[in-house]
């Protein structure tokens, strides 16, 4: 992993419950800058739950969460705690741009209003700036030809790229990809996943959770395994899916070679 001395992410100690369903029991990890690192793991593990709780959609009952090395603030505890600073929230938020699995694109809007909208109105900036921005970001995820159309009209590998556009439009800190292939044909899957390796290449600081091995190996400085809200095995991909430690990741590694 890269040596910079403040990570982007850190998490120490996360615990999330949905009532008395514990999902994350005590989770930490760290992404520095230009750090790619995947979360694996079988449904129900926790990853997404883990990735929302980054950005603060979730919100966990225990544990710190630092961005750029200042700690959330928090007020209450348990199921009642919720971030305690809301300008700090919008920062959060707005510097780890979420890559959803579903594109969660405005459908009344054409492609290149959807790559604008956010940075108009959370950040404020120059119309024409973003629209230059935003046309540059498609043109970059191979989609620039496609602006003036709406999400129904392109294919799901099509929207996930503007998906992606979008994100990037925010110049984020960080990227989090929540299983950004899996409502993909394999075909349509292969788009998205060359868009993410030239974003790895670029030396984007990345957190992905994916079904897809091949690409977390081929992506990642260092893979997470979850095991029922744990993290039962870590590592570098190429130690971690040649050589692995734990019964259940060999077990895991196993099951998604035979699907």
């Amino acid at each position: 992993m890269n040596d910079t001395k403040t990570p982007v992410i850190e998490i120490r100690g996360l615990h999330k419950a949905y009532g008395q369903l514990e999902v994350l029991k005590g989770v930490s990890l760290s992404a520095h800058k230009g750090d790619v690192v995947s979360l694996i793991g079988s449904s129900g593990s926790g990853k997404s739950t883990l990735l929302r709780c980054c950005n603060l959609l979730e919100d966990s009952q225990q544990g710190e969460i630092l961005f750029d090395g200042e700690p959330i603030k928090w007020r209450g505890q348990g199921h009642s705690r919720h971030p305690a600073d809301k300008e700090q929230l919008i920062k959060v938020r707005t510097n780890l741009s979420m890559v959803f699995q579903q594109f969660n694109l405005w459908a009344h809007m054409t492609i290149l209003q959807n790559v604008m909208e956010a940075p108009l109105t959370v950040l404020k900036r120059d119309r024409d700036q973003v629209e230059a921005s935003a046309r540059t970001y498609l043109e970059k995820v191979g989609i620039g030809d496609k602006c003036d159309v709406y999400p129904a009209q392109l294919s799901g590998g099509q929207q996930q790229r503007a998906a992606i556009a979008r994100a990037l439009a925010m110049e984020p800190q960080a990227l989090l990809f929540d299983e950004p292939t899996s409502a993909l044909d394999p075909e349509l899957e292969q788009e998205v996943v060359k868009v993410i390796k030239d974003l790895a290449k670029e030396g984007r600081t990345m957190l992905l959770v994916t079904h897809d091995m091949r690409l977390a190996a081929d992506v990642s400085d260092h893979v997470i395994f979850l095991h029922l809200g744990l993290i039962e095995e870590e590592g570098p991909p190429a130690e971690l899916f040649r050589n692995p430690k734990t019964e259940r990741l060999k077990q895991f590694l196993s099951a998604t070679v035979s699907e």
